[in-house]
């Protein structure tokens, strides 16, 4: 139950966070998962149950990217540290380590967010 109740609440504040944020298979011309991680010239990752969530913290931090409000070089190791926590938790899985990887991607999301929404006006209350 405990399980479910963290991928809900993370489901719900990673959903309330996705402006604009197309499918993972690349709509609206935005490039999809699997091209996002290409960029950085690093093997996939299959984030399962999480891609959706995974893809929109990438998407963020790649408009960041594009718009010069992000380094590649930034934007690569925001790619490494998430696919290796994701890892660790799927390697040793259990309430614990999903609590830690919710907690660890909620930050990481927030700061993609806070990337995007310093270039991108969309982001921004008016």
């Amino acid at each position: 139950m405990r399980m479910l109740l963290v991928s809900g609440v993370l489901g719900a504040a990673l959903l309330a966070g996705c402006v604009g944020t197309p499918s993972l298979d690349g709509s609206r011309g935005a490039p999809s998962l699997s091209a996002l991680q290409d960029m950085c010239g690093t093997s996939a990752v299959d984030y399962g149950a999480d891609a959706q969530s995974v893809y929109s913290a990438f998407y963020d931090a790649y408009v960041a990217e594009r718009r010069h409000g992000l380094s590649r070089e930034r934007f690569c190791a925001f790619q490494a540290s998430i696919a290796e926590r994701y890892r660790a938790y799927r390697a040793n899985p259990g309430p614990e380590a999903q609590s830690a990887w919710a907690n660890f991607f909620l930050d990481q999301r927030a700061q993609a967010v806070s990337w995007r929404a310093a270039v991108d006006p969309t982001l921004r209350a008016g």
